[in-house]
């Protein structure tokens, strides 16, 4: 079982970091469009649509990698003071009532949303040449969809702890870098002297 929870967690994982490099992508179409702007004269109409839809294919991209690392923003602040069987019962509950229903609405109102949008070949109306829009649009079910998949992988989760009064491991992930384990591993820290 935890051969699968790792698999939809490296789906989720491979998915947000290929759609991170949009941000790279969105650098420089800034910076190029800034560049064209001041010392061309020259500016694309369309620069500003394609801004937005990169931002946001992103950022809806995301949502799936934040969860397999279980990086989303908790708003109690007791949370973290609680048992983790405590804690794998709200998430469950959680999860249920409001993620579930909440996402299965985002994942059928984004797929009706995104085939109008293919039906009629949208473009965008914010500029005269705007690009097209389904492109973009068809990312919302898509990202609902990853979403939803790994819900239920942390529904599981729960479950597991739950039952062993542990949280079940998760994949590894990039960490923040600790400057002293750093010193430590490149050999700078003999004895406190740095």
């Amino acid at each position: 079982m935890q051969n699968v929870l790792f698999f939809v967690d490296r789906v989720s994982s491979l998915v947000g970091q290929a759609f991170s490099w949009l941000i790279v992508a969105l650098t420089f179409l800034i910076a190029w469009e800034v560049f064209a702007r001041y010392a061309f004269n020259a500016p694309n109409p369309w620069a500003f649509d394609l801004m937005i839809m990169m931002y946001g294919a992103a950022f809806m991209m995301a949502g799936a990698y934040t969860l397999a690392k279980n990086g989303h923003v908790r708003g109690d602040v007791l949370y973290t003071f609680f048992p983790p069987r405590l804690q794998a019962g709200l998430d469950l509950v959680l999860y249920i009532v409001f993620f579930i229903p909440g996402v299965v609405a985002l994942v059928w109102a984004g797929y009706t949303y995104a085939a109008e949008s293919f039906a009629i070949r949208e473009h965008s109306t914010l500029t005269a040449n705007g690009p097209p829009l389904y492109p973009f649009k068809m990312v919302i079910p898509l990202a609902g969809v990853l979403l939803l998949l790994q819900g239920c992988v942390e529904i599981v989760r729960c479950v597991a702890c739950l039952r062993r009064g542990a949280w079940p491991p998760r994949e590894p992930d990039v960490e923040e870098v600790d400057v002293d384990k750093l010193k430590a591993s490149v050999g700078t820290d003999r004895g406190g002297a740095a």
